[in-house]
């Protein structure tokens, strides 16, 4: 996720009006633009911003969705995606926010999360260096919402444990769909609990 000062928004600070629309920031979810939490994942600001999470989430779609199937690959990009908003947010309210990535970190961290419950070190892929160097990346370069990132990458990391939960823990089959549901409700009612209170 991308980030800009909403202090320079008055005249949409140089966002194009498309990007205005679909971004976030807390002034726009307490005019209760709620729509805004998931529209953000959907605007970037620029084709180098699209294009790094287009790639990796290619990358992480050929990995994970012949395992956990479309749908709960897709629950588990929405849940990341609000709870990247929601870090975002919570760390950086006045910020207005937009990019992919906090759901693309999600799917990262359910995938090497996944590898660890099953044995393998997520090093001896590429996935571990490419989460490395992302973190690394996150918290070096100014600009990227470091609570986006992390929001996502926490929400991920809780579904990756159940869906990819060894078979002795026991499981039931409706774990898998409840937990996505239940990690993107939770973001929200932190939003509504500590964001627009």
């Amino acid at each position: 996720m991308g980030l800009t000062n909403s202090s320079t928004l008055g005249m949409n600070g140089g966002i194009s009006d498309e990007a205005y629309l679909l971004g976030v920031s807390r002034d726009f979810i307490a005019q209760g633009e709620w729509y805004r939490m998931v529209s953000s994942g959907f605007v970037h600001f620029g084709i180098l911003h699209v294009a790094m999470n287009m790639y990796i989430l290619y990358h992480l779609g050929r990995m994970l969705e012949p395992s956990l199937g479309s749908f709960k690959f897709g629950l588990v990009y929405f849940a990341s995606l609000l709870a990247g908003s929601t870090g975002a947010l919570l760390l950086t309210p006045n910020a207005f926010t937009g990019g992919a990535s906090g759901a693309v970190f999600g799917l990262m961290a359910a995938a090497v999360v996944g590898m660890r419950q099953r044995g393998v070190n997520p090093f001896r892929t590429g996935l571990g260096a490419t989460f490395a160097i992302n973190i690394i990346f996150t918290l070096a370069i100014p600009g990227i919402s470091v609570g986006g990132h992390f929001g996502g990458a926490l929400a991920g990391a809780a579904c990756g444990a159940v869906l990819f939960a060894p078979r002795q823990w026991r499981l039931p089959n409706w774990a898998q769909i409840a937990t996505p549901l239940a990690v993107g409700a939770a973001a929200i009612a932190v939003v509504s609990l500590y964001i627009v209170r």
